[in-house]
């Protein structure tokens, strides 16, 4: 089932994604990841082609219950299994601290398949990148005009 993402301001949300702080705990160290910067320790401790981050939590970025949050992050496990997905759980959260979303750091899953993860799990946006190349955002919202292209954002109208 396919969820639609309908999103107040676009280019605030984006902003906030980009500004948020994300992480990974690989064999008990946490790495972190900032869009717009490489990954290379991430990289270093756990190679693949393509990395990718990604939560089943708050779809549309509207506030859900823990329990919803919790069903659908199950479901999102049981496909990045069904699909032999390496992932390492992960986590992202305001600047401030005063939010925090888990989610999954996932190795080598193709771009496609992301694309497919985000659209049924309702995201509005997942951070993914090559190997050696810097995080990406990937808003999967038509860009607004008042909003100015951004080096590391990629907008999916």
């Amino acid at each position: 089932m396919m969820r639609e993402v309908q999103i107040v301001d676009a280019g605030e949300l984006a902003a906030a994604y980009a500004q948020a702080d994300y992480a990974v705990r690989l064999d008990g160290d946490t790495f972190r990841l900032k869009v717009g910067s490489a990954a290379g320790d991430v990289e270093a401790y756990w190679p693949a082609m393509h990395y990718a981050f990604i939560t089943a939590w708050n779809p549309a970025s509207r506030p859900t219950s823990d329990a919803a949050n919790q069903r659908a992050d199950s479901s999102l496990v049981a496909q990045l299994k069904a699909i032999g997905a390496p992932h390492q759980p992960a986590w992202a959260e305001d600047t401030s601290g005063d939010w925090r979303e888990s989610g999954w750091l996932v190795a080598g899953l193709e771009p496609h398949m992301l694309d497919a993860l985000a659209h049924e799990f309702g995201q509005a946006g997942v951070l993914h990148w090559d190997q050696g190349r810097p995080v990406r955002l990937k808003m999967y919202l038509s860009r607004p005009p008042h909003v100015p292209p951004a080096a590391h954002i990629d907008w999916v109208e």
